[in-house]
């Protein structure tokens, strides 16, 4: 058995984690494959990419896009080209449908009596991509919540008094944007869709039709049962599948890495030895 994780963000998106923080970590756990896979920007990889060589780290270059539909619907692109003009562009406009949504949720929160700014969002996000978490762990400090978990169900979770819908694109789009910057398209955690068995299974045919290369099967929120039925899915409809945590940090109680055997994927088509 080997570890891996092929499903970790740092502070380029919401994480807590920078790049070579993760990188140290990972070889201190002694991981085979690390993969970053920050929300809608690929500002990290290059970091990333230096640390994995100076540290003797596997480093996968990756991303997670957000999709558009009724439910959580994420999908990691794998093996991508960073600084390919198509994907480049179209993650500059979801930064800004971002920027615009995290404004009015200040607005929200303000008119609740929480006095929070977008300035300060951008501070405790360094310049990189404002996110909810960001928001949270602001509110954290100023202690308007004790947690994370509180501030979503209060104020930023779907229903929440400060809740404001993303603009997100299709699936589709963002399966087309990560085969288009030489990647490979999987759809995440796929117990948080909370589809039924029928409807998951139409939906994965259907992206595999649009280019789907696999399935995180392998992912600490998933059970036994769930884990065996996305395999066997995987399997039944020719896709590979994957193993991550969703590592954002310190701010959950996840650890790095994922037990998978030697031969759990074709380890050449992601262009990387193990």
């Amino acid at each position: 058995m080997i570890l891996i994780d092929m499903h970790v963000h740092s502070t380029s998106s919401d994480g807590t984690f920078t790049a070579e923080e993760i990188v140290r970590a990972a070889k201190k756990r002694r991981l085979s494959l690390i993969s970053l896979t920050d929300h809608d920007t690929t500002e990290g990889l290059a970091a990333f990419g230096r640390a994995c060589a100076e540290y003797g780290v596997r480093g996968l270059s990756g991303i997670e896009l957000s999709a558009d539909a009724s439910y959580t619907l994420h999908i990691l692109g794998f093996r991508i080209e960073a600084g390919n003009a198509a994907l480049e562009e179209k993650l500059r406009a979801i930064r800004g449908y971002r920027f615009d949504r995290n404004a009015e949720i200040c607005e929200k929160l303000q008119k609740e009596g929480i006095d929070i700014s977008l300035d300060e969002v951008e501070a405790m996000s360094d310049g990189q991509v404002m996110a909810r978490p960001h928001i949270a762990r602001l509110m954290i400090k100023k202690g308007y919540v004790s947690n994370i978990a509180e501030a979503f169900m209060k104020y930023l979770g779907l229903g929440g008094r400060a809740y404001v819908p993303c603009v997100r694109i299709s699936a589709e789009e963002c399966i087309s944007l990560i085969n288009g910057a030489g990647g490979l398209a999987v759809l995440a955690h796929p117990a948080q869709t909370l589809l039924d068995d029928d409807a998951l299974s139409d939906l994965v045919k259907h992206l595999k039709d649009c280019g789907l290369w696999g399935i995180e099967a392998l992912y600490p929120g998933h059970s036994p049962e769930q884990i065996y039925r996305y395999l066997s899915m995987a399997d039944k409809l020719g896709l590979y599948p994957t193993a991550g945590t969703d590592f954002h940090g310190n701010s959950q109680d996840v650890g790095l890495g994922m037990p998978v055997s030697e031969d759990f994927l074709p380890w050449a088509r992601l262009g990387v030895e193990i």
